[in-house]
Formats: structure tokens, sequence, C-alpha cells
């Protein structure tokens, strides 16, 4: 028989044309979704992509195939080893290349690349870590160059070369202040181990009038009268307390590690006072942000002496320094405007902020990506159309702190955001409410930095009657859900 007569009789067979059909209908089927809408193929976003896998003493480095004779080389991590690592991405022409945030040894090569005029995508671990198969060095940076040439992996958010300068200062500052707060605790330890009270009756032993008492005590005074004498009149425990609390055993080899303790407690502030003026040097020269629109009035520095609302009263805010004042004034003119007017942010707090998020808000698409960025959003896991978890990410962010310790303090207020917070405390718990109010204050920030607008700040009680307004408008509609109407009771005469 031809092979003619063959694809005749296929065609004429009606059995043969329903089961082609069917073959052609489930193939056709893999490649659509939900719906019938067609799924898009995997497709090479970025021909010229490489990556790096980054280690302690050796990188791993992977470019497309057919670009030099072996697609994977290592490098050292010595200086000259780094520039022949930017060469030979070079000479394959690389444009864009993904690493891993593996500790503090990918900034070296991160910088050689930058200089050198490539794209650098620093990916978070986590989106690069299940890779199929064995893992070894050599895979993992075949892994992330495949991933990066589909487009597949996200940046990490990093500032500008200027801020994260001044976020190298900053955090290195944080640092100093935590010595010296390990130094005032060694002291203390000591102190209490020769049966001085002075904490008790003090209520900073490194202030002005624990600072003298420990210099006397150091010099050879062991009379408590005279010890007392030399307290500030400020202090409020009386002459007989103080005596009664600087009566102990002065052991020698604790007045020596005493002594060492306050020296290097004094070193630390020394160094403290070199980093704010090396901080304020770097904002010197950190560029302004962009303008703020016509129209928009900004809010005068804090003056010396002036007042903040206390649940309770208003107290006297404490005269700020020369140097508390030019940090101030930096930060306002690099913002365009001056977050020192939130209730709950003073000028080293909103320096924090600056230097982990930088001036441009146009990294995150809105407040909610930035605050989720955070994490100080819910991250509602779902499965079989229920909530499993709605627990914020855990993540180790310094400006999401920043903001939690500022929700703390904003309780203690008497202005409309502490009023949020004490409802949300008494609704959801102290820990429930920082987050909730650190949340509201990181969408604040967003928006007055985003826009340049400056900070105005509610009256309280309009506050308070906008949020009754809104509660009773809630219990009329589920008065009405039910059938039932919301009456409200005549005042009693």
């Amino acid at each position: 028989m031809s092979t003619t007569g063959k694809q005749s009789r296929k065609k004429k067979d009606p059995t043969l044309n329903a089961k082609a059909s069917k073959r052609k209908a489930s193939a056709s089927h893999c490649h659509q979704g939900r719906g019938g809408q067609r799924r898009s193929r995997l497709t090479i976003a970025n021909p010229d992509a490489a990556a790096v896998d980054v280690g302690s003493q050796v990188h791993y480095a992977a470019v497309p195939e057919g670009r030099a004779e072996r697609s994977v080389r290592s490098f050292g991590a010595y200086t000259a080893q780094l520039d022949e690592l930017v060469q030979w991405f070079k000479d394959c022409e690389i444009k864009t290349v993904a690493m891993e945030s593996t500790g503090v040894y990918w900034i070296p090569l991160y910088q050689k690349l930058e200089e050198a005029g490539f794209e650098v995508l620093l990916v978070d671990a986590r989106q690069v870590k299940h890779v199929p198969g064995r893992k070894s060095d050599v895979q993992d940076c075949q892994w992330s160059q495949q991933l990066h040439s589909y487009g597949l992996l996200r940046a990490a958010f990093r500032p500008e070369d200027s801020i994260c300068r001044l976020r190298t200062l900053q955090r290195h500052r944080k640092s100093l202040v935590e010595c010296g707060a390990m130094w005032i605790q060694h002291l203390q330890k000591a102190l209490d181990e020769m049966n001085l009270h002075l904490h008790h009756v003090l209520t900073d032993i490194s202030g002005q009038s624990g600072l003298a008492i420990l210099d006397a005590i150091l010099a050879g005074e062991r009379d408590p009268r005279k010890l007392a004498s030399l307290v500030d009149h400020r202090v409020k425990k009386s002459q007989a307390q103080i005596e009664a609390a600087l009566r102990g055993n002065y052991r020698p080899e604790l007045l020596f590690v005493v002594g060492q303790a306050l020296s290097n407690y004094r070193q630390m502030q020394q160094q403290i006072a070199q980093c704010d003026l090396k901080i304020e040097q770097q904002l010197a020269s950190v560029a302004s942000c962009n303008e703020p629109k016509r129209g928009s009035e900004q809010t005068p520095l804090p003056q010396e002496g002036g007042t903040v609302k206390v649940k309770g009263g208003s107290r006297k805010r404490k005269p700020k320094g020369a140097l508390e004042l030019s940090l101030a004034a930096h930060l306002k003119r690099i913002l365009g405007v001056d977050l020192t007017a939130i209730p709950g942010l003073h000028v080293l707090a909103v320096l924090s902020l600056v230097s982990e998020i930088g001036t441009n808000m146009a990294k995150w698409h809105n407040e909610k990506a930035f605050v989720s960025w955070m994490g100080l959003s819910p991250n509602n896991k779902v499965s079989g159309e229920r909530v499993l978890s709605s627990r914020t990410r855990k993540v180790n962010n310094r400006a999401a702190t920043t903001l939690r310790l500022a929700a703390m303090l904003l309780g203690r207020t008497d202005t409309p955001l502490g009023s949020f917070y004490r409802r949300k405390r008494a609704h959801l718990g102290a820990p429930k409410a920082i987050t909730a109010t650190a949340r509201k204050l990181g969408c604040l920030i967003y928006r007055l930095i985003k826009d340049g607008q400056a900070y105005k700040e509610v009256d309280l009680q309009t506050y308070e009657l906008k949020y009754k307004k809104q509660i009773l408008c809630s219990l009329r509609k589920r008065a009405n859900g039910f059938g039932f109407d919301l009456v409200e009771l005549p005042k009693a005469a």
C-alpha cells in the first residue's frame, strides 16, 4: 500500500482525527492559565547578566555560555584580584551583575563594580538559596546567573554613596554609645560590690553630680559628708540619704576597676564628640532633596526653651546645643521638611532615619511598600482561603527600631498620635500598639518627604471628635443592619 493511501485513510478516519484534536487541545491547555488566559513563557530579560558567589577569601563568578572559554571562574579577595574580576566582566561584555549580601565581604567588590559602571544587584540570600541538585559555590553562582538572566531577582535597597557614608558614621556612633554604656555598667557593678548605692540616690551616675563624687573618691576622699556636699542642689534626695548611700567598703582592687571604667567612659565620650563633628561634615556634603512644592509652608526649627505637650501638663524642652541645632538645620535642608516637628522624633532620631532610608522615596512604590520593607505591616499567610498567620516579618531594620522607640514616647504626649497609641494599647496590648503606631509614623514620614510638605498637627479635641463621629456612624450601620435604630439619650438637666 502506498504512503498516500495511508494519509488519505487517516484523514477519513474520524477516530484518528478526534485523538489528534484531543492531543492538540491538551498541549495548548498546558500553556494556558486559569480562565483560558495564555501563560507567558520565560524569556531572557538580561542577556548580558553575570553573577558572583561572594566569600571571605574566594569569589566565584559566572557569565553566560559562549562569552569566555570557561563560563565560571574563581578570583581571590585581594584588591588586585578584584580588579582582574572587573576586567574579566568587561572582556565578556557584561552589563549587569547579581551578588548575594554575604556579611560585609560583598562591599569592596560592590564598590569596584559600581565604579566601573556595572549595574549591580545586591540580592537577599533567601531568593537564591534553593539551588536544584547538589549545592556548591560553582552551582550557586550559575543558578544566580540564570535567575538574573530571566529577570527573576530583585535588588535590595541601598541608598546613594553619600548616604552610605553617613550611615557608616551613624552606626559607628551608635556602637560608641553602647560601649560607653557598657563601661558605666562595669562602674556600677564595682560600686555595688563596695556597697556604695550611688545609683539609688542619683538618677544618672554619669551626670554632673555623679562624676564629681567619683572623682573625689578616686582622689582619696572618704568622708560621706564632704562627698554629699558635691551633689547639685537640684537632686531631690536629702543630704542624709546621700550620706548613707556613700558609706561602704572602699577596697583598693575595686577602686582600680572604678578608675579604669571611668577613664574608658570619658574616652568614649570624647570619641562620640569627634564622631558628631565628622557626621556634621558629612551632612554638609550631602545634596539637598527635591525642592518642596509651591505654596507649602515650612515649619521653623524648634527654638531653644520650647515646650512639649506631655500627658498631664507641659514641660520645658531641654535647650539644644550648638551642634544639635546645626544638625537640625542640615537635616531640614537635605529633606526639605522639618521632621523634628513630629512628636516623638528628635534630631538624633531623624539623623538615624536619614542614614538608613536616604532621601529618595521613589525607591518604594507607595507608603505601604515602604512600611512593609521595614517589617511594620502584617505578613498575611493564606492557605485554603484561611489566614494562617498575620504576624509581622522578622526584619532587622534600624529605621523600624527608631520608629518603635518614637512610638513608645508618643504614648506620654497629648497629641493625636499619642491618643492613637493609647487606644490601640487598650485594644491590642502594648507590643502591637507600638508596631501600629510605628507604621503610622512611617507612612507619615514617607508622605512628608515625598511631597515636601510641612507637618501640620491636628488639634487633639478635633481628632477625638472626628473619631467619635466615626464610631457613631459604624454603630448606626450595624444597628440598621439588625433592624434597629440608634437613639441618643437626653442629657441630664
